[in-house]
């Protein structure tokens, strides 16, 4: 990102408030506030807060209230110019009244992160008693949702290094049948790290079996087994930028029968989504491509989520690709594409890629093979 990536944010989401009849916003730590500043923090039980005010396009009035053992960090590492602080043993309260009543943000309506933790949402009412509130997702919704080309060169990284990840999870082969779900997710984790990746950008999926017949069960001490299909969904992260990826194989030996159908089943599903995809086609005309094709092969009941998620600094976040969206889509939205089947107490079956949306169509962020071998 250049030193005038996040400066540029502040100011458009700023012009925009006022189109959201809002005249500010108030970030904590969070995507959003890294969004705007590219300052990434966890939560903590310390007030830190990021208030912007509605102004003109080309105005940052954008202003940092941090804890002061913050100061010279947040501004060797942000381009915001105000940076307020308090120090332990001084009231945050009362420093959150005085920045807002500066700002001119005691009044009329305010954004809040979405996330914010009710503690502070509370100090933020006790601050400000006459303001009427909504979320900062108001604004930021729409300025998220298309990612610009710094944005996008991180998300290619991190789908290079999940797409890097599969090819070896395909040479280990039968070597994997033995190892429990836990150590292969461990052992997934190690790979996407020699391939450039910064940690893991969720909780990473491998579910053996009938595991895999739960879409969202994480791993445990469940050994991998010869002629079982295994669920693999992971990532990682680049410049804090997530991969996200699922591949369903079978290490070693032949799957059941039904399994083929499910798995070609599946992937024709999601061939059918991506090539549905392109600018001015709704979320929900993808999401039916895929769920057609699982329907016509008999298998629509055991496709119980949706077709995919937006996804950017925050893993899941808009579009979301579900029946009932009608929100067009719009070069530089960024989503998933993971159609799925599972069969309780037999397996499950997902197979997921990242697209990006061009001026014509789509380009995929990953291009390994989906075969199940």
């Amino acid at each position: 990102m250049t030193d005038d990536t996040h400066a540029d944010r502040r100011r458009r989401a700023a012009a925009r408030l006022r189109d959201a009849d809002a005249d500010g916003l108030v970030c904590f730590p969070s995507r959003n506030l890294q969004y705007l500043t590219g300052f990434d923090e966890e939560p903590g039980e310390r007030h830190f807060l990021l208030a912007v005010p509605a102004a003109a396009h080309g105005d940052d009035a954008a202003t940092l209230l941090v804890p002061a053992l913050y100061e010279t960090q947040v501004r060797e590492e942000t381009t915001v110019a105000a940076v307020r602080t308090w120090a332990d043993g001084e009231d945050p309260v009362a420093a959150t009244r005085d920045l807002l009543a500066d700002l001119g943000l005691r009044e009329g309506r305010l954004l809040v992160d979405d996330t914010m933790w009710a503690t502070f949402t509370q100090d933020l009412r006790a601050a400000a008693p006459d303001v009427t509130w909504g979320l900062a997702s108001e604004v930021l919704a729409d300025l998220r949702i298309r990612k610009d080309d710094a944005e996008l060169t991180a998300l290619r990284e991190a789908a290079k290094a999940a797409d890097a990840t599969v090819r070896d999870l395909r040479e280990l082969g039968a070597d994997a049948v033995g190892m429990s779900e836990r150590e292969l997710a461990d052992w997934i984790g190690d790979r996407l790290a020699a391939h450039g990746g910064t940690g893991v950008s969720f909780g990473t999926i491998v579910g053996g079996g009938p595991n895999g017949a739960k879409p969202h069960h994480g791993h445990g001490d469940r050994e991998i087994r010869a002629g079982e299909p295994v669920v693999l969904d992971f990532g990682t992260r680049v410049d804090g930028y997530p991969s996200d990826q699922t591949r369903t194989l079978v290490f070693d030996g032949d799957p059941p029968p039904a399994y083929e159908r499910v798995h070609e089943a599946v992937r024709e599903a999601q061939a059918a989504a991506v090539d549905a995809v392109e600018p001015g086609v709704t979320a929900a005309a993808v999401d039916h491509a895929a769920r057609g094709v699982i329907e016509a092969a008999g298998y629509g009941d055991a496709f119980v989520h949706r077709t995919g998620h937006g996804v950017g600094l925050d893993v899941h976040e808009e579009p979301y690709i579900v029946a009932g969206n009608d929100r067009e889509l719009e070069p530089g939205m960024v989503f998933s594409v993971e159609p799925g089947v599972y069969l309780d107490g037999q397996f499950g079956c997902r197979i997921e890629d990242l697209v990006v949306v061009t001026a014509d169509g789509c380009e995929r962020l990953n291009d390994t093979d989906r075969g199940w071998r």
